[in-house]
């Protein structure tokens, strides 16, 4: 994978604006950007290709689903990558991230009902490597 240290000032305010709004058409991005649309749709390759733009994707909020953190510790022998994978594989998983401080990984969980999340903990829990976990159910958001 090409390295993202190639990224000048047009790449991140582009980054911006899809991160402000990711439906903008190609010909907004252009006038925004004084760029041509081609030119536009170039740089976008280019961060897809070099793996900076992972996906594009929507923020929702339906009412009546439940989300929640959960915190994990890791422990040798197993590594951090390898319980991150596992965490990935999961059904309600929104997103995996290795953190730093008293936990190794943050993962986002999104389910229907309260036993959802329960599964999901109680997954985590089952991988070998697990040490703890600490969980925070998400009561509002703002966006």
């Amino acid at each position: 994978m090409p390295s993202k240290g190639g990224l000048d000032e047009i790449d991140m305010k582009l980054l911006q604006l899809l991160r402000d709004n990711a439906r903008m058409s190609y010909s907004r991005l252009a006038q925004e950007l004084g760029l041509s649309e081609s030119a536009v749709r170039k740089r976008l390759a280019k961060l897809i290709k070099m793996g900076v733009i992972k996906k594009f994707t929507i923020i929702y909020d339906t009412g009546n689903e439940i989300r929640a953190f959960i915190l994990v510790r890791t422990q040798p022998p197993v590594s951090v990558p390898e319980v991150s994978e596992k965490i990935l594989q999961m059904k309600h998983v929104e997103a995996v991230y290795e953190v730093t401080g008293d936990y190794d990984i943050l993962v986002v969980v999104r389910g229907e009902a309260i036993k959802d999340v329960n599964e999901s903990i109680d997954y985590i829990r089952s991988i070998p490597g697990v040490a703890a976990t600490n969980s925070m159910i998400v009561l509002r958001q703002w966006v």
